[in-house]
């Protein structure tokens, strides 16, 4: 009888082969050695399988990569396409206040497009993690270690008796269900708002002590979902994180309080506004390389610019996120600590990481000043010794004027709250590209036009200066 090598066979062959041979043995060979060639022959067929569908997963992964890279390359073009679009759009002949929103929605493209390539590279880069993983499996699977034989003794088994359990209702709570639904209803009005660019700015000022002086705004974000709902952070933040929109609403934000910054760096008096990032953007080193791109293109209005980071977030940065903090300090760009829950500070450590401001509540300074053990100093001299490292101590959520006469006592130079004015919203025209200013009309007078010379004829006199009087200049003088 001829020999057959199953092993020459095609993965799909031999399966196929091995389960012929096992049906064959079963119908040829008696007892024991029927059973066993069948087993071994399924055996073979179950392994061909298997080597088939490893080699489509395979493919499936090869082409998976193949298409993260030509939508990276898409990507890039398209990036390449907006830039350029961009620079078409500033030598059209429009109005710069019709062209801002375009412009700042190109901006805003621009800044997804860098988010959505380091997305889909962080993908790749899991995915080829995962194949060396499978690889390392498959290479243990096939030279498995021999294992030491081990002698099994077997004992009758014991059987307990089972103890029913209580049955549950498997239909859910109709409140729950509700509440559930709600709640995703809601989650799809944010994401489309945010999808849309619907973020409204409110500032509130930032004000020196005791004069009231405003020395700074804090940029607050809505979220407009209609013509009568607006969503303060308190109920759209939470949301946005678990989707991960974080970077998205930075980059929005950003933008936004650039667009101040530009504003008021036209005024006298040193203005800033400052605007927070979220938690998914500070714990992420690409979000932060994306609004560092954004902060590059808006060079020239950092000055005006102070970017807030909860002092928690502060303590726990990864080095990547230091080494970008760093570069954005090297840039120009100033830093708030706030959400502040102690006041342990070092301040030459804050100064050396671009820290210009602490913004700490004012009951958290009162309770301290009153006994507490939050602080490793006085809190009367806490704003000296800050101050000292170039650091303004910044007393927020002040509520009231006996709040205020506190603070003052404490020697505080800064205070944010209710009490000086509540957060207002943005009028349109900042957000507007500012007009170029028109051609000044030259100081030195047109002199009149020449008139024809008579010859041997002197020179016309020129016309009597007539001098008004005042009507009230005549009545004085008629009664006097």
């Amino acid at each position: 009888m001829a020999r057959i090598r199953l092993s020459a066979l095609s993965p799909a062959a031999s399966g196929v082969a091995g389960f012929s041979l096992g049906a064959a043995a079963i119908l040829l060979l008696p007892g024991n050695l029927a059973n066993a060639i069948g087993l071994l022959s399924a055996g073979l067929g179950l392994a061909g399988a298997a080597a088939l569908a490893r080699r489509g997963r395979t493919q499936e992964r090869e082409q998976l990569l193949a298409a993260i890279g030509e939508v990276k390359v898409r990507l890039a073009t398209n990036a390449i396409r907006v830039d350029t679009m961009a620079k078409r759009f500033d030598q059209l002949p429009m109005a710069e206040a019709d062209a801002a929103p375009a412009k700042a929605m190109l901006h805003e493209l621009t800044a997804e497009v860098g988010l959505l390539g380091d997305l889909l590279q962080q993908v790749a880069t899991t995915l080829g993690e995962h194949d060396d993983q499978l690889s390392r499996i498959e290479g243990r699977l096939a030279n498995p270690q021999p294992q030491p034989a081990r002698l099994v003794a077997f004992t009758p088994e014991r059987t307990e008796p089972r103890i029913p359990e209580p049955l549950t209702a498997s239909r859910q709570d109709p409140t729950e269900a509700a509440r559930l639904r709600a709640a995703e209803e809601r989650a799809a009005l944010i994401s489309e708002a945010l999808a849309k660019g619907q973020v409204e700015v409110h500032l509130q000022p930032i004000v020196s002590l005791p004069q009231r002086r405003t020395r700074g705004y804090e940029a607050l974000v809505r979220l407009r979902l209609d013509e009568k709902t607006l969503l303060l952070p308190s109920e759209f933040l939470t949301t946005v994180e678990e989707r991960g929109f974080g970077p998205t609403l930075d980059a929005l934000v950003l933008t936004r309080a650039l667009a101040i910054a530009r504003h008021l760096g036209g005024k006298p008096g040193e203005l800033f506004v400052a605007c927070n990032f979220s938690a998914a953007t500070w714990g992420s080193s690409r979000a932060l390389a994306a609004l560092s791109r954004i902060l590059e293109k808006y060079h020239e209005h950092i000055g005006n610019l102070v970017i807030e980071m909860p002092q928690r977030v502060f303590r726990s940065l990864e080095p990547a996120s230091l080494g970008l903090l760093g570069a954005m300090s090297a840039n120009g760009v100033r830093f708030a600590l706030d959400h502040v829950s102690d006041l342990r500070f070092d301040p030459i450590s804050l100064h050396d990481r671009g820290v210009r401001f602490v913004k700490a509540p004012a009951a958290l300074l009162l309770a301290e000043a009153r006994g507490g053990k939050l602080a490793d100093i006085a809190v009367g001299d806490l704003a000296v010794q800050l101050a000292r490292g170039s650091i303004q101590l910044v007393a927020e959520e002040v509520e009231d004027d006996p709040m205020v006469a506190d603070m003052l006592d404490l020697g505080i130079a800064y205070g944010q709250g209710v009490v000086f004015s509540p957060p207002r919203p943005v009028r349109p025209e900042v957000f507007a590209e500012p007009q170029p200013e028109a051609a000044q009309a030259s100081a030195v007078p047109v002199p009149p036009p020449a008139s024809a010379e008579v010859v041997e004829h002197p020179a016309l006199a020129s016309p009597p200066v007539v001098k008004r009087v005042p009507f009230r200049d005549i009545l004085r003088r008629a009664t006097a």
